[in-house]
């Protein structure tokens, strides 16, 4: 799910009243990664505020350091945790712009090339919250969506959007819009709305709710839930994943390489039927499976060879020359 709205909406306590309910229905806890220490006081009760006065109860991981979060959402245990909070994106996405240390143009503005260097590890984080087995909830800051008049030529403000990477409200199957309304009599409280504004299970599509709880948002979805997630191929691990296999193939190629040299030059020494059996058992189904197949081929036919050699030499009678 994918939270986003302006300052006050209530993006943070509505994603720990949902990530307090999964967590209560799964027996696991919530991790919280929050960049902006939005969490300080939730995580104590406070007896003055109106919802959920107790404390929230959640693990947490205070930094906008952008490796740091790859490294501990990916090293969060789904026994351990059933839900993971990311609190906010938009300062994520703003760490990956920031990492860029390269020439920029005269514009000062950062080159176009140069955007899918800076796109590559916050997709490797998008990649692995969607492949994830624990609930995930993406709260992000609200940003303006700007088009370009027709008419004027000129650029214009158009709605609002999820202020992080462009690709980021498609990614989540459920994005909601935050928005606190004011009321209307002196005295009385705000209301926090949630609109739904995107939904793949069709449940909430469309509708809106006034402060928004864990059983008006996520309850009617609960038996949609399969018990597998599908995986997300990430770019970084798929790079990853080819050179280590190129290492592997290259150090198995040497070491096959070595085995055939090593029992060809103790096949050429055996001086008799008995001295090449014994090469043969030392040829183990366990060193042939260290060995490249037409390597193995080339062991063979040395072995043979050298067989049929001994054989002529052993029968032929004493005294005949060769």
């Amino acid at each position: 799910m994918g939270i986003y709205g302006p300052p006050g909406s209530g993006k943070t306590f509505t994603s720990l009243l949902i990530g307090e309910g999964l967590a209560r229905l799964s027996g696991k806890r919530v991790a919280v990664v929050d960049t902006e220490r939005g969490t300080d006081f939730y995580c104590q009760e406070v007896k003055a505020r109106r919802v959920h006065p107790e404390a929230f109860d959640f693990d947490a991981l205070y930094t906008r350091s952008f490796s740091d979060v790859l490294t501990s959402v990916r090293g969060l245990n789904p026994a351990e945790y059933g839900c993971v909070v990311i609190d906010s994106v938009t300062h994520l996405w703003e760490a990956c712009i920031a990492s860029f240390n390269g020439k920029k143009t005269s514009a000062g503005t950062i080159p176009m090339q140069a955007w899918g260097r800076i796109k590559k590890p916050y997709k490797d984080l998008m990649a692995t919250l969607l492949s994830s087995p624990m609930h995930v909830i993406i709260c992000g800051r609200q940003g303006t969506e700007y088009a370009t008049d027709e008419e004027t030529e000129e650029l214009k403000a158009v709605g609002v959007k999820m202020k992080a990477e462009g690709e980021t409200p498609y990614e989540p199957h459920i994005l909601i819009r935050m928005e606190s309304l004011k009321p209307k009599k002196s005295g009385e409280l705000a209301q926090i709305v949630a609109y739904a504004e995107k939904d793949r299970t069709g449940v909430l599509s469309g509708r809106s709710f006034i402060n928004p709880t864990f059983e008006s948002m996520c309850a009617p979805l609960l038996g949609l839930l399969g018990d597998k997630q599908a995986n997300v191929e990430l770019d970084a691990d798929v790079a990853r994943d080819a050179e280590a296999m190129a290492e592997a193939e290259a150090n198995r190629a040497k070491e096959s390489a070595e085995l055939l040299s090593r029992f060809s030059a103790r096949i050429a020494l055996a001086d008799s039927a008995q001295s090449l059996k014994e090469v043969g058992r030392d040829i183990t189904p366990q060193v042939k499976a260290r060995m490249l197949p037409d390597e193995v081929g080339q062991l063979r036919e040395t072995y043979h060879a050298r067989e049929l050699a001994l054989r002529s030499t052993e029968t032929r009678e004493p005294g005949q020359e060769g």
